[in-house]
Order: structure tokens, then C-alpha cells, then sequence
């Protein structure tokens, strides 16, 4: 079904098109058909499968046919920043013709221009739940008047510790029956159905979930490999494959650190991306990698949460993560927009033993390859030790 079959706002039409959007996904047909209508839903579907377009669209085609004055107004609720601001650059872009205020609110900034914001009154604030309940506390945002509401990624908003901060959010709006919710999630679990009951008003639900959770055009491959080798094995693969962009995973954020500098002395373009770093700078960082000012970008997986390059031609797990969700969430950073892409991943003793699981939730063995002795490329990096990012010493090497 193509969107122009809607009954929807020729400007938002319009849009909808500049932006390249012809036919629905299946979770937009299915989710559309009812929150349209101005129903509650509960949507479980995978990333990337175009559920942020889907509230979105509803969101603009309540406020449209309401006057200004009396327009509702709408809160999105999102577990990381770098979500909000993504969500927030989509729904600027598909609003532009409908003159829709819109903004986002999270902690690592400063206040000034969010209350500036604020004041000057916001059709649609999006939000991480930390900097929203302290905006709320402090006066700023009124919960009370929010009559549309979207509770964003919630398996993921739950699993980082943010159900008290849900619920104390919710019971400052209007009542369930008095207000519009959607929530959406990659899995609908015990948590999330427990808050959709509470919350939600009579909430019909759409699972999209497909045969494969992985999508068919990302090739997959793995390489089991000892670990103090397995960086001359990764410096050979982006040697051999030349990938013009590429986003690489590790478990921890002081591996990311380590593993972009090493990657610099082995003469690649990089930079790293951790939860530890200042937002600004995050934000700096992800905005460069999207205009391709350097090649590859190293990343923890709270830091890439919500992150979305269009073209992202390959993802590198340098660790197989622990969460087998993770491992589908990571992957799923390429192949977006009918793109394909290439997701390799290093299997060493630290992290081999979370395999079997990962294949047991994907339901497909990943093909393994071997790799020859060719393969492997000499570690300019080897034998040197790295400061902590934040003094001004370059790298040393062991004596």
C-alpha cells in the first residue's frame, strides 16, 4: 500500500515523498491503520523497519486537523540521546511544509537553549526520561498538557533502568482515556505488556516479526580467531575489502578508546564513540562519520544506540556481544533504506562462547571462514600503550 492512498495532508504528502517514501513497510500499513484512527497500539518490530515514520506520521495528521490554538501537544519518549536528536532531524524534515515546532530534551548539555525552547512552546518535545523528569520537577515541561504520547524502543528504555522514571512520568499526564499512546518495541516483553496495561488505553497490538530477525541482504560472516592476533586479522579484512565506511563494536569502552588509536597508527581514519564522552562531542562525532569525514567510527553499544547511517557498507563485531539482541541491533546498522551491506565478526576466546546463542536467537549459523596466512597484516600499533583520551600524551611504547 503506498502512503498517497492515506487519507493525509497534502503537505505532509509531500514530504513524505521528498523524502523518498513511496510504498509502506509493513509495520507502517499495519500500525497506521489503527493509530490513525486515534487508537492506542503496542508495536513490536525490529529496527529499521520504519516504525519512527510510522508515529510520526500519525502524530503530524492529529495535530493538522486541530487549530493552533487548540493543537495537542505530544511527547516521544526515547532511551538515548542520539535517538532523540535522530528522531527529532526525521520528524523536522517530514514536518517542514506543516510549520510544527518540535525539540529535543537530554542530559550532558547545557539548559539554556532547552528552556529557551520551551518557552517559546513546542508542538512535539522528545526526550530521554532523566532530562524530562528533571525539565518536569523544575516546572519547564507540562506533563498535563501532552494528549499524544509515544514511548519509544521501550525494551531498551526498561533494560537501562528506566521504569520508575516511566511511571512517574505517565502519572503526571492526563489519564489513559484522555490521551493518544503508542508504544513500541523490539520485543514485547513481560515489562513492557505490564506497562501497556497500566497505561494504555484498550491498546491493539502489531507484531511484525519476521521468519529471520536478521535482514536478508546483510551477508554475515565469522571468523574464529586467537585473541592477540585478532587485530592483524581485522587490519587484513579492511585491507582486503577497502569498505568506505565501516562501524566496529566492542564490549567495553575503553577497548573502543584503544582500538581507534591503534587503528590510526595502522594508518586508518578513525574515531571512537563512548557514553563516556561529552554530548557535544558525541553528537560532533557521529554527524562527521554521516558526512564522511573519516572512515571508521569505534563504538560501544549504548553509544550506537539509535544511530543511523543510510549507506553504511559494513559492521565489524571486533567482540561478539554478550546479548544476543545486541548482535541483531549491531548488525542491523548496515543494509538500511534497500541497501545491502556486510557484517563480519571475530569470534576469540573472551567472547567465542556467546555464539551458540546468538545463533540459537537469529535461528541460522553464521558461516564461518577460515583465513589464510595472507590475510593477516602486520600491527603498526603493536607495543604501544595509550594514555587516557582526556591528558594530552600521545601514545608510548613499552619499554
Amino acid at each position: 500500500m503506498n502512503f498517497n492512498e492515506l487519507n493525509l495532508d497534502p503537505r505532509l504528502l509531500r514530504a513524505i515523498a521528498d523524502r523518498g517514501y513511496t510504498k509502506m513497510t509493513a509495520v507502517q500499513e499495519q500500525a497506521l491503520a489503527i493509530t490513525l484512527k486515534g487508537k492506542d497500539v503496542t508495536v513490536q518490530s525490529q529496527t529499521g523497519t520504519g516504525k519512527t515514520a510510522a508515529f510520526l506520521i500519525t502524530l503530524f495528521d492529529r495535530m493538522h486537523k486541530s487549530e493552533a490554538s487548540q493543537r495537542k501537544k505530544a511527547l516521544i519518549i526515547v532511551p538515548t540521546r542520539e535517538l532523540a536528536v535522530q528522531i527529532e532531524e526525521e520528524a523536522q524534515l517530514l514536518s517542514r511544509r506543516l510549520g510544527l515546532s518540535i525539540g529535543s530534551f537530554f542530559g550532558g548539555v547545557g539548559y539554556a537553549k532547552q528552556l529557551a525552547l520551551l518557552k517559546k512552546g513546542l508542538d512535539i518535545v522528545i526526550g530521554t526520561p532523566g532530562r524530562l523528569m528533571d525539565l518536569n520537577k523544575r516546572g519547564y515541561l507540562k506533563l498535563r498538557n501532552i494528549n499524544n504520547l509515544v514511548i519509544d524502543e521501550a525494551d531498551r528504555l526498561f533494560d537501562m533502568g528506566f521504569l520508575p522514571d516511566i511511571q512517574k512520568l505517565l502519572h503526571s499526564m492526563p489519564p489513559r482515556n484522555k490521551r493518544q499512546t503508542m508504544l513500541f518495541s523490539a520485543t514485547l516483553n513481560r515489562v513492557s505488556r505490564r506497562i501497556a496495561d497500566e497505561y494504555l488505553n484498550d491498546p491493539l497490538t502489531v507484531e511484525v516479526t519476521p521468519d529471520k530477525l536478521t535482514v536478508e541482504n546483510i551477508s554475515q560472516e565469522i571468523y574464529h580467531v586467537k585473541s592477540h592476533i585478532k587485530m592483524n586479522l581485522m587490519l587484513g579484512i579492511l585491507k582486503e575489502q577497502a569498505p568506505q565506511n565501516a562501524l566496529i563494536f566492542t564490549n567495553m569502552r575503553h577497548a573502543a578508546f584503544q582500538l581507534s588509536k591503534r587503528l590510526q597508527l595502522n594508518g586508518f581514519h578513525s574515531r571512537h564513540l563512548t557514553g563516556d564522552l561529552p554530548q557535544k562531542q558525541r553528537l560532533r562525532i557521529i554527524d562527521h562519520f554521516k558526512e564522511k569525514k573519516f572512515t571508521i567510527l569505534v563504538a560501544t553499544d549504548v553509544a550506537a544506540r539509535g544511530l543511523q547511517i543510510d549507506d553504511l557498507e559494513m559492521v565489524i563485531n571486533y567482540d561478539l556481544p554478550q546479548d544476543c539482541e545486541n548482535y541483531v541491533h549491531r548488525i542491523g546498522r548496515t543494509a538500511r533504506a534497500g541497501n545491502s551491506g556486510k557484517a563480519i565478526s571475530l569470534a576469540s576466546e573472551g567472547t567465542a562462547g556467546h555464539l551458540d546463542a546468538i545463533e540459537s536467537y537469529i535461528g541460522m549459523k553464521i558461516p564461518a571462514l577460515a583465513a589464510d596466512f595472507e590475510l593477516y597484516e602486520t600491527d603498526s600499533s603493536e607495543g604501544y600503550k595509550f594514555e587516557n583520551k582526556h591528558r594530552k600524551h600521545g601514545p608510548r611504547k613499552h619499554q
